[in-house]
């Protein structure tokens, strides 16, 4: 039976990355960690590049390191566009935080669109940081956001929405939908931050014109890491940038009292770039690279199928429901679970079971392996604890935990 310890002992010897286990680290062998769309662990080479930093480059050169970090932005932005954006060089850049790549990326597709066009279509469930954004920039350009209901009408500038859902994990359509906004004479701009290094992502074959993401989840940057953000080849030069910094301008060492934007993608480049977290980003994405992100959801999808599984033997009946799709295919790198008592639940099982989990208002449970590090013996060890914690009640109480975002 697949609830059977035996079961997922043998699905772990077909495990295609358990080897890479010891690439990560894992310090508390107790621990269940079912957070990765939250924050990935820390890869080892991660630690050893940034201690090389502090004593070798930063510790020793001083000022001098900034001959090998001022084009950190780009060159890691391409490498991260080609291990796991389906992106050429010269189209990513990786800066600043998602929400100010958003505005950045939104105000300027607004400001490029004719008077007629000052309207954004989106989700009625995009992250919260993603619908403030939005809401200020169509405000900022007299327009106004709309609820996407299956049509982009001649009004619609920008089409914004998520890859993948940060609930639900269901995945989008980019190629269709980026199709059909592009016949609506509008534009499309995709956060990735639930997809990038966990689903595939082709932005060159699907003709995206805008997307951002982070680096903290799925491709193990740590906490705070940069975001990145992508134009599509030929888009820049018809875009101004809301924030035009030094960094984004054609000569920045001239030190001149005009802005003259830089040529391409680098023109939403700012202010000075995060060295320590530009090479965090270089080296998670290092990572996913070698192993290949096909290997990656492969292993993700089997991972969270045994999860659906086990969790309709042990927990349907105690009161939870599927939240995700069940269909792998159309489930990003999670599984939401829905229960009225979800944020207690999760609170007690960081408390009392040691299984880090997270909780989205309003009754949802998120379980996130990360193929990297979990067994799928880990997976099953979580699901045991979840039902004997609830099945015995022994949440009561636990909403007043601290919070884990």
């Amino acid at each position: 039976m697949i609830t059977d310890e035996e079961y997922a002992a043998a699905l772990d010897v077909r495990h295609p990355l358990g080897a890479a286990r010891a690439r990560l680290a894992r310090p508390d062998p107790r621990l269940v960690y079912l957070d990765g769309n939250s924050l990935g662990p820390l890869p080892i080479a991660t630690g050893d590049r940034l201690a090389r930093f502090v004593e070798e480059e930063w510790g020793r050169d001083l000022v001098r390191g900034w001959q090998r970090w001022v084009d950190l932005p780009t060159q890691v932005g391409d490498r991260l566009g080609a291990a796991l954006l389906g992106a050429a060089p010269g189209q990513v850049v990786v800066t600043d935080s998602v929400t100010v790549n958003l505005y950045k990326l939104a105000w300027a597709a607004l400001d490029a669109s004719p008077p007629g066009r000052r309207v954004i279509v989106t989700t009625d469930h995009e992250f919260p940081t993603d619908a403030y954004v939005l809401s200020a920039v169509a405000a900022q350009h007299g327009g106004s956001v709309r609820v996407y209901d299956g049509l982009i009408g001649d009004d619609v500038a920008l089409l914004a929405t998520s890859h993948v859902d940060y609930r639900s994990a269901e995945i989008a359509d980019v190629e269709a939908l980026t199709v059909q906004a592009h016949r609506a004479g509008a534009r499309v701009l995709w956060d990735l931050s639930h997809s990038a290094g966990s689903v595939p992502v082709h932005l060159d074959a699907a003709g995206v014109d805008l997307a951002v993401g982070c680096t903290y989840k799925y491709l193990n940057a740590g906490p705070g890491a940069p975001g990145y953000l992508y134009v599509r080849r030929g888009l820049a030069e018809q875009l101004r940038t809301p924030i035009p910094g030094w960094f984004g301008h054609h000569d920045q060492f001239a030190m001149a009292s005009e802005y003259v934007p830089a040529r391409g993608v680098a023109r939403f480049l700012a202010g000075s770039p995060p060295v320590a977290g530009l090479l965090a980003v270089d080296s998670g994405v290092a990572l996913l690279a070698e192993v290949g992100i096909d290997v990656l959801r492969a292993t993700s999808r089997a991972l969270t199928t045994y999860l659906v599984e086990l969790a309709e033997e042990w927990l349907l009946p105690l009161g939870f429901r599927l939240a995700s799709p069940r269909d792998a295919t159309t489930r990003g790198g999670h599984v939401a679970l829905a229960h009225p008592d979800a944020y207690a639940i999760s609170a007690a099982l960081i408390r009392d079971a040691d299984v880090v989990a997270d909780v989205r208002p309003p009754d949802i449970l998120r379980l996130a392996p990360v193929p990297l590090v979990t067994s799928f013996a880990d997976v099953r060890e979580g699901l045991r604890r979840i039902r004997d914690l609830v099945a015995s009640g022994g949440y009561a109480g636990a909403e007043h935990v601290g919070r884990v975002t």
